[in-house]
């Protein structure tokens, strides 16, 4: 069995192959996100134009999509959470985390996008980025419980 690139843990030719080929139409827009990155992953750039709603192919590069595809190592998709993009809905979000190796470097393009129906079919309109959330810094008190956990107050212990 050839496992999706999409990380479903499904045979691609049952999961996103038939989305790709048109032999299936995407029900969900999670359905849509994942066969967008199995497309990329192989490097089918027509399904990844046609799948993107007409309304926002404006200044679409397709020679430069396609060099930058090949040229990637594909690592995986994570689906973080999806908002509406049922088969009900007009609309919908899906937050993921695509990872990949550009020029041998890790990346990680981690993004919201958004989806519209039209016309029965779901279509990618655009993405944003998601922003690494701040880091939070807890104070400790003096005689407050150590956080290395050796019961000791944290001014006996690592606040030496």
């Amino acid at each position: 069995m050839n496992s999706c690139p999409c990380g479903s843990g499904a045979a691609y030719s049952d999961c996103c192959e038939p989305v790709i080929t048109g032999a299936r139409p995407a029900e969900t827009v999670e359905q849509l996100m994942r066969a967008r990155y199995s497309a990329y992953a192989g490097v089918q750039m027509d399904f990844i134009f046609e799948t993107t709603h007409p309304d926002y192919r404006q200044g679409y590069d397709h020679a430069g999509t396609k060099e930058w595809a090949k040229n990637s190592e594909w690592l995986g998709l994570e689906i973080i959470a999806t908002d509406k993009g049922g088969q009900e809905d007009s609309a919908g979000e899906v937050e993921f985390v695509a990872r990949f190796k550009d020029k041998g470097v890790g990346r990680e393009h981690h993004e919201c996008g958004q989806f519209k129906r039209k016309s029965g079919k779901w279509y990618f309109t655009e993405g944003t980025m998601v922003k690494p959330k701040p880091l939070t810094v807890t104070k400790i008190g003096r005689n407050d419980p150590c956080t290395c956990g050796s019961g000791l107050k944290y001014k006996k212990c690592c606040g030496k």
